[in-house]
């Protein structure tokens, strides 16, 4: 079964996104040190990683986490992708899904890279 870590820190957003990738193992974590360290131990085949964590924040969870292993695909998540989409995708995140964003479109996304 294909890993997935899911990286959001509003509680409520962690569980929803974790039921509609139920087909999926999906490690959940809720801020950025927690996300690096889960990553190692787990190795998920995709990261969905929120931009906005509280202290170390995804663009530098995401940083961290290719540079343990450079060819993991991050998507990142984020409501501030005008402000920060940029300096994710720069960090070496593969794609920014703007909130709010479909149930589907994040199925899709996953789908793409895995």
């Amino acid at each position: 079964m294909k890993k997935i870590l899911l990286v959001e820190d509003e509680p409520d957003l962690l569980e929803i996104f974790g039921y509609v990738l139920s087909d999926y193992e999906v490690i959940k974590a809720s801020n950025g040190r927690d996300a690096i360290e889960l990553f190692k131990e787990h190795k998920p085949d995709v990261v969905l990683m929120d931009v906005e964590l509280p202290g170390i924040d995804g663009i530098e969870a995401t940083r961290k986490i290719l540079e343990y292993k450079p060819e993991t695909k991050v998507i990142a998540i984020t409501a501030f992708a005008s402000r920060r989409g940029k300096d994710v995708l720069e960090a070496g995140a593969v794609e920014v899904l703007k909130k709010p964003f479909r149930m589907q479109e994040l199925i899709e996304t996953v789908k793409k890279y895995l």
